[in-house]
């Protein structure tokens, strides 16, 4: 097994689980509470981790790398959730399905795209696997609980997005290193 593919799989394992953690937690600054929360931090570094692998790799072995995050969201997510409140039953599926459909969805999208310019494959793959990510995680986990997932899920969004162009600098730095699947 090559080391790169061990160690973007170890990230991708990390940055699941930091994701999962931080979500639970709004930014209790500047009144930001109920649009923000710490999750929306490090979850877009998993687009980068996956848009990594595909450049190197090709989407086949990127697609292991999202199956192995998916496996350690569910059993450090779900299994625990399943002793809390429904809740943290909500939390741990919408986490779940959202991060799969939007990973995988990021692997095709960036496949397609990544004859272009350097850039275009991952900022429109992570742009969009962002936007489904989200839209599906807040839904999924807060629809009719009291908890304003809308807004939430804007700011959460908005700051996807800022992450994700952020995210390009250690993208093309990169680049040397994990040279181009064929």
């Amino acid at each position: 097994m090559n080391n790169k593919f061990i160690l973007l799989s170890f990230f991708m394992g990390v940055v699941v689980l930091s994701s999962n953690f931080l979500v639970q937690f709004p930014v209790n600054h500047y009144g930001l509470n109920e649009i923000l929360t710490y999750g929306a931090f490090s979850y877009p570094i998993a687009f980068l981790i996956t848009d990594l692998a595909n450049r190197s790799y090709g989407k086949i072995i990127a697609r292991k790398i999202v199956y192995l995050g998916f496996l350690i969201g569910i059993i450090f997510t779900f299994f625990p959730a399943l002793f809390g409140d429904l809740i943290s039953i909500r939390i741990a599926i919408g986490s779940g399905s959202a991060f799969l459909i939007a990973q995988l969805l990021d692997v095709q999208i960036f496949d397609k795209l990544r004859k272009n310019s350097w850039y275009i494959a991952p900022l429109a793959s992570s742009s969009i696997g962002s936007i489904v990510d989200t839209f599906l995680f807040f839904s999924i986990a807060f629809v009719g609980t009291g908890v304003p997932w809308i807004t939430l899920s804007l700011g959460d969004l908005a700051v996807k997005f800022f992450v994700a162009l952020l995210m390009l600098i250690p993208f093309r730095l990169l680049l040397n290193t994990f040279k181009p699947a064929a």
